[in-house]
């Protein structure tokens, strides 16, 4: 994680120092870090409320849109309560849709549209696996055709298939060779916006370690 937040203050400051956006640049960067860097939900909520306004001001910029919403579901991952986490979801729900009026065939967007619904599925796995699993999937699939070397949807797509493959005593082979070419691809995935996701590295990591 220190890693990644280095690599994006070191990006936003580069591109900050060439571009008229300096400001927006400058707000996003900070605003990206303390979520990628926040220990509690409350701490992630400062962050989320300025990349709120942002998104607002700026209209057409999906970015901060994204992180809002990627910022809640970090929230409902660290609340224990069904009723809150499913709050926090909407309100991911809310601003990913935002994300998605601006720019709707962005694979990054439609990944976290698939963790939103996998997220879903951990408030109640039994009523609720069928219906978000699908959902999550589809997702998943649909991303990874907008941009096959995004490595985020093959990552979550192998969480997804590791999860399903337990819950019903199944083998973990599909998933484990998916986790396994997402790792790859995170080793060599590049971007042009300065502003692109750089998670998920590590917990697809976690995941092919379970597959040894």
């Amino acid at each position: 994680m220190k890693t990644i937040i280095l690599s994006l203050i070191i990006a936003c400051s580069s591109a900050c120092a060439f571009s008229n956006d300096a400001k927006y640049f400058e707000t996003m960067g900070k605003s990206i870090e303390q979520v990628y860097r926040a220990q509690t939900i409350e701490e992630i909520q400062q962050a989320v409320n300025v990349l709120d306004r942002v998104g607002n001001s700026e209209k057409t910029k999906w970015e901060p849109f994204y992180y809002a919403s990627f910022g809640y579901v970090l929230m409902a991952t660290k609340e224990g309560d069904g009723t809150k986490k499913d709050s926090y979801l909407d309100q991911a729900q809310l601003e990913i849709d935002k994300a998605i009026a601006i720019n709707a065939n962005e694979s990054e967007i439609v990944t976290l549209q698939g963790f939103i619904h996998t997220i879903r599925v951990t408030v109640d796995p039994r009523s609720r696996g069928q219906k978000y699993s699908s959902l999550a999937m589809q997702s998943y699939g649909k991303a990874n055709k907008l941009n096959p070397e995004n490595p985020r949807a093959l990552g979550l797509m192998a969480q997804m298939q590791f999860g399903t493959a337990r819950f019903l005593n199944a083998s973990t082979a599909e998933a484990c060779a998916t986790a396994k070419i997402a790792l790859e691809k995170f080793a060599s995935y590049k971007s042009e916006n300065v502003l692109a996701p750089v998670w998920g590295k590590e917990t697809t990591a976690e995941l092919l370690n379970q597959c040894k």
